[in-house]
């Protein structure tokens, strides 16, 4: 790739707007150029693009990538963290395909009256309203005697997934927040910003394939 007839170096910033962005000897317009983002998106904000209820959407998080971009996979508008957006449908499939198993780690903030109990519960579920689900992964980062922060990490991407299996282990989730995906992680972005995937980060993700 050349950015005005130099060869693009990594991390490299370039506007397609003014800038000349050639592959393989072709100009890449805007709409051509594909763009992998990592959004830490902030509770209430739907994980659409647009929104029948005129709620907040993350669309407007991510106006400064200069061209559309689809969310790969869903939070939920109460949960927070990790979110890719990318104009890829290729590579949005990769992310998605149960076969590739890219695990999602999960910051929860939970509470209940059998915290213990509750808690040993969650990795013994293998099904959610009739669907097979691979046991999920539990550490306890902190715990009180009704209170406790878990990362729990799943290899599925169902709707609300780590939400149910906490509903029928008897916990209320409090906070939820998406820390890893893959090998991504938040590394630092603050809630509302985005970032563009780094190649290095894109090729381990390729790999898989």
């Amino acid at each position: 790739m050349t950015v005005n007839g130099n060869t693009a170096i990594l991390g490299e910033k370039a506007d397609p707007e003014t800038d000349i962005i050639c592959l393989d000897g072709k100009k890449v317009s805007q709409q051509d150029r594909k763009v992998y983002i990592m959004l830490n998106k902030p509770a209430g904000f739907v994980t659409t693009l647009s929104d029948e209820k005129g709620r907040k959407n993350v669309s407007e998080l991510v106006k400064g990538a200069g061209t559309r971009v689809y969310p790969v996979g869903r939070l939920d508008m109460f949960s927070e963290g990790l979110l890719i957006l990318t104009n890829d449908g290729d590579f949005a499939n990769l992310l998605m395909h149960p076969s590739h198993g890219f695990s999602k780690t999960y910051e929860t903030f939970v509470s209940g009256d059998h915290l213990a109990e509750s808690i040993r519960h969650i990795p013994v579920i293998t099904e959610i309203e009739g669907q097979s689900v691979r046991p999920a992964q539990v550490e306890i980062i902190q715990q009180t005697e009704n209170n406790a922060v878990l990362q729990i990490t799943i290899r599925e991407g169902r709707n609300r997934q780590v939400r149910k299996l906490c509903e029928m282990s008897g916990l209320k989730v409090n906070r939820l927040v998406r820390i890893r995906e893959g090998c991504l992680t938040l590394d630092g972005l603050e809630p509302g910003h985005w970032r563009y995937l780094t190649q290095n980060e894109l090729n381990q993700i390729l790999e898989v394939r």
